[in-house]
This record gives C-alpha cells, structure tokens and sequence, in this order.
C-alpha cells in the first residue's frame, strides 16, 4: 500500500442510469485482462482524468470511450462521496447520469471484455449483497460483494453501489 490519499490520482466513474421497460437499469463493464489496473473485474464505466476537465466530464468521455454512449445522450444528475483505493492509488468521483431510453453501445475492446446491465431494484435487493472469505494479498479477509446473475460486484465499485443503494432506499 505505497499509495497515500495526499497524492492521490483524481479519477471518475459514471453510474448511467436509463429505462427499460418498468425498471431503471445501469451499466457495469467486466473489463479486459489486458488493462493496467483491476483486471478482470467489474467495474462503472470511467477512467482517469484529464487536464482540463471537469470530473463529471472525465466520467462522461470515459463511458464514451469505452462503452460508446454519446456523451450528449446522457443528463448529468449529480456525485456521490469520492472513495480512494489505496491498492492503486486513485480518488474515485462517483457521477450519476441519466439517459431517458436505452442507448445503443459499443464497447472498446482493449478495455471492455464484456458490458451488462444491473436493476436499480436488484440492487435495493438484500438478498444480493452476500459476503465471502478470501485471502487477498496473504491476509484472510471477509469480502462483501453484489452477485448481479453471478457477476461478483466488490471493492470501490461495490462501496460506490453501496452509497447509492442507500440513496434508493430513501426515494423508492
């Protein structure tokens, strides 16, 4: 754990949220094991920030990039609290969109290895938030994850999820 939160690298994610039928659904990516950082695990579409952006923007160009949603497709709605991963040293600035019908996607090979879709009511769901011992880096650790259809959501991106799903709860 060499990282530090001081020198922290600023990065964004994008929960983007669109109607089908009468649910609301959101993307999540498994990414590629060609990747630098979290190879082979699912993640919200989003990357690293660029001089010159805004963090939303950052979050916005990276769905673009890597799953092919226009950015001009999707209604900025608002962030969650930022989460700093201390294995690779990034601020995750979480950012939620909107899109008012499911957009045609594409994704980018070299980092999306496959691209599903999660139920906002799945997630509300207690029954899917399941833990598991692991060993992580030679420590035993109990591990708490999401299992959208045996996708294993965990780490920043099921702490993010988890922020979210508490919101839900308050609105649904």
């Amino acid at each position: 754990f060499s990282f530090t939160i001081e020198k922290a690298i600023p990065a964004a994610v994008l929960i983007h949220l669109f109607p089908n039928n009468d649910d609301i659904r959101f993307f999540l990516t498994k990414r590629t094991y060609e990747v630098e950082h979290h190879k082979g695990q699912i993640s919200l579409p989003g990357g690293a920030w660029e001089d010159g952006e805004q963090l939303h923007e950052t979050a916005l160009r990276e769905t673009e990039e890597e799953i092919g949603v226009s950015q001009n497709l999707i209604q900025f709605i608002g962030g969650l609290t930022p989460f700093f991963t201390p294995v690779t040293g990034f601020m995750i600035h979480p950012f939620i969109g909107w899109s008012p019908e499911k957009p045609v996607t594409k994704i980018q090979n070299d980092e999306v290895h496959e691209l599903f879709t999660a139920s906002i009511y799945d997630l509300i769901d207690e029954k899917i938030f399941l833990t598991e011992n692991w060993t992580i880096r030679g420590y035993d650790a109990t591990v708490p994850f999401y299992n959208f259809d045996g996708r294993k959501v965990w780490g920043a991106t099921g702490a993010i999820l988890s922020e979210f799903k508490f919101i839900l709860k308050e609105i649904l």
